[in-house]
């Protein structure tokens, strides 16, 4: 996958409250959250554009008081992936 480097202030990245240990990663999956909360993505697509687990991707969400809203639209849009990829 495709990469680009964003440089960000470290009093940021300790406000939003993101690992300094590995703060890229933390702040994917943020701005994975904002485009899934803003139906701009589906739940597995935000879960793999910052290269997370869709099971680890939902208890991230929900650590950030924001639980997922997966229904029948998700459901069928993942199904018809799984499909199209021969699983």
């Amino acid at each position: 996958m495709e990469t680009v480097e964003v440089r960000l202030p470290a009093d940021l990245v300790r406000a939003a409250g993101l690992n300094l240990s590995n703060p890229s990663a933390e702040a994917s999956r943020l701005l994975a959250l904002v485009l899934y909360k803003e139906n701009r993505v589906s739940l597995a697509r935000a879960a793999e554009l910052c290269q997370t687990p869709v099971d680890q991707f939902v208890e991230f969400a929900a650590r950030q008081e924001d639980a997922p809203h997966y229904g029948v639209e998700e459901l069928e849009a993942d199904r018809l992936t799984i499909e199209s990829l021969g699983l």
